[in-house]
Order: C-alpha cells, then structure tokens, then sequence
C-alpha cells in the first residue's frame, strides 16, 4: 500500500511540480509588476492595480474555455501510445486528433482574446460612470489600452501550454516563465522611466512590457515545442485547419469551467468587499492573509491540473481503478504540504505575515493572526476542492463543477459568511469562517460527485464475465 503511493505520488509529482513551480513563477510575475507601479507613486498603483484586476479577470475566464483541450490531448496521446502494437492506422488517427485538438485550441483562444480585449476596453470607458476619480480613470484606461493587446499571445500561450501539458512534457514552462520575470523587469524599468532613448511611458509602460512578455513567451514556448523530438511532429498552428466541432466541443466544455473560474473571483471578491466595511485595519488583514493562501493555492493548481490530466490518460487507457487512486494520491499530496504550512501559520504567524503588515502590534497584525488560524485549515478544503474540479474534468464533466461550486460558494459559503460576520458579531473572523465552510461543502459535493461518477464507469460483474 505504501509503496503504490510512493510510486503514484512519484508519477503524479513528474507533471504536478514543474506545474506548480509555473504557477509561483507566475505570481512573482504579476508581484513584479506590482513592485513596479508602486515606486511611480500611489496614484500609479490604485490605477494599475485596478487594470490588473479588470485583466486578470478576463484572462481567468477566456483560460478558462480553453482548459479541456489539455485532456482532450491527454486521452488522445494515450490512444496513440495503446496503438503503438502494430497498427499505425490507429496511431496517425489518434495523433492526427492531438493536431486538431490544437488547432481548435488555438481558434478558441484568438477569438475568446479578441472578444476579451474588447471587453477590456469597454470597462475602462465605463469607470468613468462607476464613480471613480478622473486621475484613476485616465491612467486605467491607458494601462487597458497596452494590456488589451496582449490578451491574444497570453491566451495562444495557454492552448500551447494545455499542448505541452497534455502530453505530459510540461518542463520548458518553468524555465519561460522564470526567464520571463526577468525580462519583464528589465522592459518595465526601460519603458516606465523611458531608458535607451525610448519615450517615458509611465504606468503604460507596464502594460506595454507585460503585453511583449506574453508574446515573447509563447514564441519561446513554440520554439522549445518544436525543439522536442515528441511534440514537434504534433505541433499544428494552423488555425485555419480548425474543425468546427471539435471548437465547439472545446467551448461546450470550457465555457462551465470559465464560469467556474468567474464565479470563485467572485466570491472571492465580494468577501473582501465585506471586510472592508469593518475598516481598514480588517481589509489589511484580509488582504494579507488571502494574498499567503492565493501563493499557497497555486500548489492546489498545480495538482489538479496533473491529476485531471493523469485520469484523462488512464480513462483512455480503460484503467478505472488507476483513475481512483490519482484521487487519493493527489489528496495525500495535498495533505502533505498543507499540513507543513498550516503548521508554519499556527506556530509562526507574525513571520509569516511580516512581509505584509511587518512585525509590530497593530490592529491588522492582530486580526491578521487570527484569520490565519482559520486559515490553516481552510487551506485543506481549497486545496481539495480545486482537485475535485480537476478530477472531473478529466471525466469531461465541467457542468458538475461549476453546479457545485455555485452551491458550496454562494448557496452555502456566503450565506454562512454573512451570518456569522454580522448577526453573530464575528466580523472579519467570521467572514472566513464562512469562506471555510463554502470551500469544505464544494470540496465534500466534488468528490462525491467523482466518486459516484467514476464508479458508474466501471463494468458491471456481468458485462466483466462475458
């Protein structure tokens, strides 16, 4: 028993770190960015702060409707890789399958980064009716302007990311994405303060370098694609190749997930509103103790992102049992390293939160201590509940995770949130006693759900006798 988690643990961990360190860079990425902005001043930063926000929104929802194509290719490569016994006619089709599945992939994401881009634009014209200042509103929606065109290189390096990690050969990711932190530094610096002859550009200078990051990066991701003996033969980027149905089996697929993605932002998103209204010292220590579970949360993406290619693969193969333990392997996972950071949260919380709120005695540091309890544990179910959204995607079910989470954020999560943050006087402490809550029912529905579904799956005694 040990030694089959040792080896599925081992299996899992081959596509599941390189993912996970993917993830991290890329939030050092955006905290370079956010570095940036704040040494032009605050005014800078509240507007930058704002086009990200509107950004990453967007982005989150079009990766989103993308997201299948990865096992889709999964299951494909898998087919492939059974038909290697002889018959090459089964293998070109499967391969041929990987290509169009790419090639979809690649339409999706231009048509989901114009439309996005638009989008973008139209937010930016409508702050000014939102009450915003002026000052805010004018640096905003240039930064949108400089943003807005690299949505479509972010989000084709995203279908060829989902290539990459379908066919499970995911390692140049994490030597882009650290090389790009560097450069997008380095353009920051020379586009804000207008180095090298270049005009001063500000805070649009940083949407400009984050614009030209995205497409640098997905043409060094084609470039090391390429350079792969098993996945240049595969790599198609002729999107006028694309089959109509299988763009619209990506987005029947992909548009649950985007919404998914949009409704947890949300939820996210109106708690924190909730936290300010006990003040500013209970928004701080909201911020900073979301902001340790956001870094800790990519470890989440990133298992459940091998976890659901993992099942993909082994549903493929007709190996039912082998997709039940990718469950258990990627929960014990989970457990493993939540359990050493929320060890660091309930031992260590002032050093913890120090490069946030320092290391004094104020209110924030205090409110902040207490939310991180919470915390500790509520990372278990976050973590457990994005795998379980994982895991069903790797059984092509996309609708069951956005119903449960609909049911586990707003329908359980919210409501409890509010309860005990405002009628039982709990305030910000009961705002996360709510998040946990919505965060362990999601987690219970999903893994339920995959369970009953994955055993639906398998042969009946009688159809396995005959």
């Amino acid at each position: 028993m040990l030694s089959t988690l040792r080896r599925d643990s081992r299996a899992l961990g081959a596509l599941a770190v390189p993912l996970i360190l993917t993830q991290l860079a890329q939030v050092a990425l955006t905290t370079t960015d956010t570095v940036m902005m704040a040494l032009l001043g605050t005014t800078e930063l509240a507007a930058g702060g704002l086009a990200i926000v509107i950004f990453n929104q967007i982005r989150t929802m079009c990766v989103g409707l993308g997201t299948a194509a990865g096992n889709q290719i999964a299951a494909a490569a898998a087919r492939a890789e059974q038909a290697t016994n002889g018959d090459t006619h089964a293998q070109d089709a499967a391969h041929d399958e990987v290509r169009t599945i790419l090639r979809s992939s690649l339409a999706v994401a231009t048509l989901a980064g114009i439309a996005g881009a638009l989008v973008m634009i139209c937010i930016g014209q409508a702050l000014a009716w939102l009450g915003q200042d002026a000052t805010i509103v004018h640096l905003t929606q240039n930064m949108l302007y400089a943003l807005a065109p690299g949505l479509l290189p972010c989000l084709w390096f995203q279908a060829v990311r989902q290539f990459t990690v379908g066919m499970r050969r995911p390692q140049a990711l994490l030597q882009i994405t650290l090389v790009s932190i560097g450069v997008n530094a380095g353009l920051n610096w020379i586009l804000i303060h207008g180095a090298f002859g270049l005009p001063r550009l500000g805070l649009t200078g940083v949407g400009i370098a984050t614009s030209t990051v995205y497409l640098l990066s997905f043409l060094a991701l084609c470039l090391a694609a390429k350079k792969d003996a098993t996945l240049a033969p595969l790599l198609s980027l002729d999107i006028t190749r694309a089959q109509i149905a299988t763009i619209k089996r990506l987005l029947g697929l992909g548009i649950p997930i985007a919404a998914t993605y949009g409704s947890e932002a949300g939820f996210f998103s109106v708690t924190a509103l909730m936290a300010g209204s006990f003040g500013p010292d209970a928004l701080a220590a909201h911020t900073a103790t979301n902001q340790l579970v956001y870094i800790v949360f990519q470890v989440a993406i990133g298992l459940s992102h091998a976890a659901s290619i993992n099942v993909s693969r082994e549903l493929a193969l007709g190996h039912i049992g082998n997709a039940d333990r990718i469950k258990n392997t990627a929960l014990a996972c989970a457990a493993f390293v939540m359990t050493i950071v929320g060890t660091l949260y309930l031992t260590m919380p002032r050093l913890v939160l120090a490069p946030f709120l320092g290391t004094g005695s104020g209110q924030a540091l205090t409110i902040a201590t207490h939310l991180l309890t919470v915390a500790a544990f509520l990372q278990f179910f976050d973590c457990a509940q994005n795998i379980g959204i994982g895991l069903l995607r790797g059984l092509d079910d996309t609708k069951s995770g956005l119903r449960f989470t609909l049911i586990g954020y707003w329908a359980v999560g919210l409501p409890t949130a509010w309860l005990l943050a405002y009628p039982l006087g709990l305030d910000t402490l009961g705002i996360w006693l709510g998040l946990l809550t919505g965060l362990a029912a999601t987690a219970l529905l999903l893994l339920r759900r995959y369970t009953i579904a994955l055993a639906s799956r398998r042969p009946t005694t009688a159809t396995a006798t005959a």
